[in-house]
C-alpha cells in the first residue's frame, strides 16, 4: 500500500457536484493499494498515518500528531499512485490491486483510523472525483507498506 499524506488546513472531495468529505484542519492521505497487499499494510499504514508527528508545536518544530492538535482525515482511494511510465508515458496499472480486493483494503485502513480514535471522512471508491487541498506548509509524505518490511 501507498500513502501520500499532507498536511492540510482544509481539504475537500466531491462527487458529481456534491461535496462527499470535508475537513479542517488535518490529514489529506491519497491511498493506493497494490496487488499483494495485505491487513498487515493496512496496519502498518495506519499506525504510521495516525501517529505522524508533522504538526508545529510552540516552538515551530514539527512534533505533534493528528490527535494532539484535534486534526481529521480525509482518506482519497487513489489507484493510480502504482501507475508506471518506465516503459513509455501511457502509465500501467498492472501493479494496482483488483478493485473489489482494493476497496477492502481501503476500507479497513479507514477504520483502523477510526479505532486509534481520529474523526475520518472519505471520498466515493472508484468515482471520478475533484480533490481540493489547501497543503499547509506544504507538508507532504510518501508511506510505502513495501519498502517498510
Amino acid at each position: 500500500m501507498r500513502a501520500v499524506v499532507q498536511r492540510a488546513s482544509r481539504a475537500s472531495v466531491t462527487v458529481d457536484g456534491v461535496v462527499r468529505g470535508e475537513i479542517a484542519q488535518g490529514l489529506l492521505v491519497l491511498l493506493g493499494v497494490a496487488k499483494g497487499d495485505s491487513e498487515n499494510d493496512a496496519v502498518y499504514l495506519a499506525g504510521k498515518t495516525a501517529g505522524l508527528r508533522i504538526f508545529e508545536d510552540h516552538a515551530g518544530k514539527m512534533s505533534l500528531s493528528l490527535k494532539d492538535v484535534g486534526g481529521e482525515v480525509l482518506v482519497v482511494s487513489q489507484f493510480t499512485l502504482y501507475g508506471d511510465v518506465r516503459r513509455g508515458l501511457r502509465p500501467s496499472f498492472d501493479a494496482a490491486a483488483p478493485p473489489a480486493e482494493a476497496e477492502q483494503l481501503y476500507e479497513r485502513f479507514c477504520d483502523l483510523l477510526r479505532q486509534a480514535g481520529l474523526e475520518v471522512r472519505t471520498g466515493v471508491f472508484q468515482a471520478k472525483m475533484d480533490v481540493e487541498l489547501v497543503n499547509d506548509g506544504p507538508v507532504t509524505i510518501l508511506l510505502d507498506s513495501q519498502r517498510a518490511f
